[in-house]
């Protein structure tokens, strides 16, 4: 497969350490579209502040039944548009904004997943993350090409179970990479 012909669909991006952009620094980032139209993905290691049960209270969400992940930070999926919120899942649901992405793993867009998490009906597994990391046509595949990422399968293991500041270095870890060999410069060979 050429780089041209690429789908990273349900690929994690790793950050190489010498990533210029300091909101992609050291950051895991799993594609949940690619295709002629561009990639777009969210970030799964960079939590923020905000915790799962003060979103929800402030989204006039209030649970009905003891959250079973109360304190969940809620993530900084990217940088574009950072007042929409995504639940990246396991579970199928009948939420009426859900994108299957493979392997059992959904992301939904729409307040119903939050209202379903709110009274203990949600999925088992998820994250909640706040905007994402999207791409313009062919400009992921550049810098593919520009060695600003590496690239893993993703799993359900490095996706939802792994702490946060592990994700990064267990993607790294899954290509069979020690981080400390990791150039800081880009470069071809």
């Amino acid at each position: 497969m050429t780089l041209e012909n690429a789908n990273f669909t349900h690929q994690c991006l790793i950050a190489m350490p010498a990533m210029a952009d300091p909101r992609f620094s050291h950051t895991l980032t799993y594609i949940i579209r690619h295709d002629e139209e561009g990639a777009v993905g969210l970030i799964v290691n960079r939590p923020m502040e905000l915790h799962l049960d003060r979103l929800l209270k402030e989204i006039n969400a209030e649970p009905s039944a003891p959250l079973r992940k109360p304190e969940l930070p809620v993530l900084f999926g990217g940088p574009v548009n950072p007042q929409m919120g995504f639940v990246l899942h396991c579970e199928e649901g009948s939420w009426s904004s859900t994108l299957p992405v493979a392997d059992g793993i959904y992301v939904t867009s729409s307040r119903d997943i939050l209202d379903a998490i709110a009274k203990g009906q949600g999925p088992d597994e998820y994250l909640v993350a706040l905007g994402y990391a999207g791409w313009a046509p062919g400009q992921l595949e550049e810098e593919m090409a520009d060695n600003a990422w590496l690239n893993c399968t993703a799993d359900t293991e490095l996706l939802f179970s792994l702490p946060f500041e592990q994700r990064w270095q267990a993607g790294i870890h899954k290509l069979g990479i020690d981080p400390a060999f990791l150039a800081s410069e880009a470069g071809h060979a």
